[in-house]
């Protein structure tokens, strides 16, 4: 089976927001073995300098590559990625599947979003859209389309 890191920078605080992320997980545990992890956003002052955010996100992104299984293909979320249609996810997911991936990790920054680096290092660079969401909405919009992306390739009806 399948399995799928969801690597998330930052904690759900608001209830509606952790119950939308707990449905599509019981949802995905026919199609796949999710694990969520969410990694401590870098506090930064009030008007933080390039230099101080670019830091931080050194600092995220050693986190989050710790929690990176050898071997697993990497997603990460940005806004200067690719955006595929759910069919083109479903198809990118199938075709690692095909070529024997068995993990895959899906990246969520925080506010400031990915280190530069850790981007370049992802299989795919996907965006959901040219508009920013925040990154609690993120992680539940990324839980959905993970979810409409196994159904399709399982033939099922969610996506009709």
């Amino acid at each position: 089976m399948l399995a799928v890191r969801l690597i998330c920078v930052g904690k759900l605080g608001e209830k509606f927001w952790k119950d939308a992320c707990e449905e599509y997980a019981k949802r995905l545990s026919a199609y796949c073995k999710l694990e969520v992890i969410e990694i401590a956003e870098q506090r930064l002052p009030d008007a933080p300098t390039e230099g101080q955010i670019r830091q931080a996100l050194m600092r995220e992104a050693e986190a989050i590559r710790a929690k990176i299984l050898p071997g697993t293909a990497v997603i990460a979320l940005c806004v200067e990625g690719r955006q595929l249609s759910s069919e083109a996810l479903a198809e990118t997911l199938g075709t690692l599947t095909v070529a024997g991936i068995s993990r895959i990790a899906v990246l969520i920054g925080g506010s400031c979003g990915l280190d530069e680096a850790l981007k370049q290092e992802a299989k795919l660079r996907l965006s959901m859209s040219k508009m920013t969401f925040p990154h609690h909405l993120a992680r539940v919009m990324a839980l959905e389309q993970i979810y409409r992306a196994l159904n399709i390739l399982a033939g099922g009806k969610y996506h009709k």
